[in-house]
This record gives structure tokens, sequence and C-alpha cells, in this order.
């Protein structure tokens, strides 16, 4: 029992039922440990431009052959497409079948606006005054403003081009970018010794969630947190496992292959905290380097499988809170816009806030200001997201790699059978 609080999991669990004490003894106390939440959010939040480029721009720039690059893009682009919706959907379904917001009767007014200040105002990056314009803001106005901003989606464009051009100049460029490599180890790091404080996040958030709204507001976000849990494992099971099949391979044993670097992302609720190890592993198996270049650095961005699930879920679930009737118009607007703000997200806690605001912003019908109601489990819900995320990149990579002949299948049977040594550490 000692070992298990002394890692990072039990500490979160020990916060989250000090949140529930403190919540119900001291709420006056506990409303006032909100920015414990908010601020390790925002610590998260600094590193996300820079770990997108460093990933983006070292996965572009390693496979050196850019026409092998645009035909191995538009595959995995078609793939991410097709699966996002397919997860949009799923989310939707599930939160209109099970009800999880139903009977919270939240008032949006009394709802403090300035919990949410922070997140709207990054959101209102993303959505702006529709498509056309939406799709001008991928511009930056220089480089740097990007990074300054913190708009993911412009540091994300800047990436591509900047790994491209990197990739043409060759040997000239090879310092640079082992430069970058070595720039997103220590980023890598410095995420690891944020993610120490997440304790600290849980019982803020969990703290002002019972104070505030009292015990029976945990009944319907536990059953938010549960139905997402269920979604994602239904998703991986059912839908990536079948991708897996028709690729020729199985996806019990490819989890299998991947349990430490899984074990890792739960405790630490980050994707990124293993993309060295899951790109040397990925290789490992038998698939060509620049494949697993290319689509694990841009899937981080552009295939997040479980946060589609997230987005779609937790907007039903704030609308039924709020008791906010929504039409089918809604609906669509969500699954539309949820298709391109998905793409400005990134497997961490805290951008999912970001995210889902930058979502509900486009839909003037569901209050925003619900988003503190998620908030105080989103840490929980992170832990599903990001190894759902992961997930459906490992299994993106094997299925372009499947459909572009990258993939040696006689060594990667052979590793994922367990005939084969496994993989130096990364």
């Amino acid at each position: 029992m000692p070992r298990f609080f002394k890692s990072l999991f039990g500490q979160v669990v020990l916060a989250l039922i000090a949140g529930v004490v403190v919540g119900l003894v001291w709420p006056d106390t506990a409303i006032g440990l909100k920015p414990l939440g908010d601020g390790f959010i925002k610590l998260i939040k600094m590193l996300i431009p820079l770990i997108v480029f460093c990933v983006v721009v070292h996965g572009i720039a390693g496979t050196g052959d850019l026409q092998r690059v645009g035909r191995v893009g538009v595959k995995s682009l078609i793939y991410f497409e097709v699966v996002t919706s397919i997860a949009l959907v799923l989310g939707l379904a599930l939160a209109f079948w099970f009800e999880p917001g139903v009977g919270m009767n939240v008032d949006p007014k009394a709802l403090d606006p300035k919990a949410m200040g922070a997140y709207a105002e990054n959101a209102s990056k993303l959505t702006g005054g529709g498509f056309t314009d939406f799709l001008l803001k991928l511009i930056p106005t220089t480089a740097v403003s990007a990074f300054a901003n913190g708009d993911v989606l412009q540091v994300l464009l800047f990436s591509i081009v900047f790994g491209c051009a990197l990739a043409l100049i060759g040997e000239r460029g090879a310092r640079v970018t082992g430069l970058i490599d070595d720039l997103s180890h220590v980023l890598f790091k410095t995420m690891g010794l944020i993610i120490k404080l997440a304790p600290l996040g849980v019982l803020g958030a969990i703290a002002f969630t019972v104070g505030k709204y009292g015990l029976g507001s945990l009944k319907q976000l536990g059953m938010l947190v549960a139905l997402f849990y269920a979604a994602v494992v239904i998703f991986v099971v059912v839908v990536l496992g079948l991708i897996m099949r028709v690729s020729g391979f199985s996806l019990f044993k490819l989890l299998r292959y991947l349990r430490e670097e899984l074990a890792v992302v739960f405790a630490t609720t980050s994707s990124d905290s293993v993309l060295p190890q899951i790109m040397a592993k990925l290789k490992h198996m038998g698939i060509r380097d620049s494949t697993v270049g290319l689509v694990i650095p841009t899937g981080y961005s552009f295939n997040l499988d479980a946060f589609s699930i997230y987005i779609t879920l937790a907007a039903v679930f704030i609308a039924q809170a709020t008791n906010t009737p929504i039409s089918m118009a809604d609906l669509l607007t969500i699954l539309a816009i949820s298709l391109v703000t998905s793409k400005g997200a990134h497997g961490v806690p805290g951008s999912a806030i970001v995210v889902l605001a930058a979502t509900l912003q486009a839909i003037p019908a569901i209050p925003a200001i619900g988003l503190v109601l998620v908030l105080s489990v989103d840490w929980f819900m992170g832990i599903a997201r990001a190894l759902g995320n992961l997930i459906g990149n490992c299994v993106a990579t094997v299925a372009v790699a499947a459909w572009e002949g990258d993939i040696d299948r006689e060594r990667a049977h052979a590793v994922l059978d367990g005939r084969e040594p496994p993989s130096p550490r990364a």
C-alpha cells in the first residue's frame, strides 16, 4: 500500500478523496481551491506549441523523401478523417442513449464565468467568424506569433512547412534536425516534471465541484467518466480491432507488445511521455522508419480518436446538465465543427477544455460556461483520452504501413508473437 501511494496514480486518488472531504466539510475553502486546477492546466498548455513543433518537424525531416511523405500523408489524412468521424458519432450516440447529464439541473447563470475566462479566450482563436475565417487564421502573422499566442493549429502549419524545407536541404539540415530532436527530449522531461503536480490540480478541481454543487453532483460526473471509459473501450476493441484484423494483425497482441508504454501513459495521462519508445517499438516491428516518423507525430494532432469521443459526449452532457434543448441542426454543427477543432487538440490534460470550449462557441445554444462542470473530472477522463489516442495512433501507423506496403509482415508477426527479442530502449 505505501508503494501505491508513492506512485502518481496513488497520489491522484488521495487528492480525489481529500478534495471530496474538503468540499463537504469546508465548502467555502473548497471553492477557493479552484485556481489549483486552473494553474496546473496552464502549466501544461505552455509546452504544447513547442512539443507539437518538435514532433512534427522531426517526423517529416526524418523521412527525407517528400514524394513518399506526400503519398503517406494523403493516405494518413484519409484514414484520420474516416476514423475520427466514427469516434465523433459514437460519442453522440452514447450521450443520447445513456443521458449522463440529465438530473443535474444546473443553472448556467450560477456558474462562475471567471473560471472559463482563459479557456474562452484561447478557444475564440479556433472558431472566429466562419469556416473561411477559420482557415485564414491557420496562417500566423509571424512564425513567432504562433508560438507566442499558443495557437496549436498555426504552430502545426508552420511545423509542416518547416519540416518539408528541412527535408529538402538534405545533409545541410542534419544539425538542425538533431537539435530539434534533442529539444524534444528536454520538453518531454519538462512535461514529466509538471505532471508531478497533478495531485494538486485534482484536489483543487474536485474540491471546487463538491463545494459548489454538493456530493450529489458527483453521481452524474461519475456516470460521465464511466460512460466515456466504456465508449473508449468499445471504440478500441470494435473499431480499431476490426482495422487491425483487416490489416492482417491482432489488436490484443499489439496492446501486449506496447503494455509498458500504455502503463506509463495511464500513470501520466500524457502520450507525449512515451513518444520515443513508441516510435522505436513500431520500427522494431518492421515498419519503415519514414512511415513511423510521419504518421505518429502527425497523428498526435490529427488523429485523436478518444478525444473526438470526448468532444461530442461532453458537449451533449453539458446541454443535458443545464437543461438546454439541442436540435438536429445543433448536432450536425457539433459534428462539423468538431472535425476541425479536434485537430487543434493534443494528448495532454488542459488542451481538451480549450478545444471543447472552441467547439461550443460555435453552438450558441449550449452554454460554454458549463465546461466548469467537466473540468473537475477532466484529469480522470484524460487517462482514457491519452490511452485511446495513443492506441489509435499506433493502429493508424500499422494500417497506413499495411496500405502503403511499408511493413515487413513476417517480422511484425514474429515480434507480436514474442518470437523476436524486445526492442532496445528509445
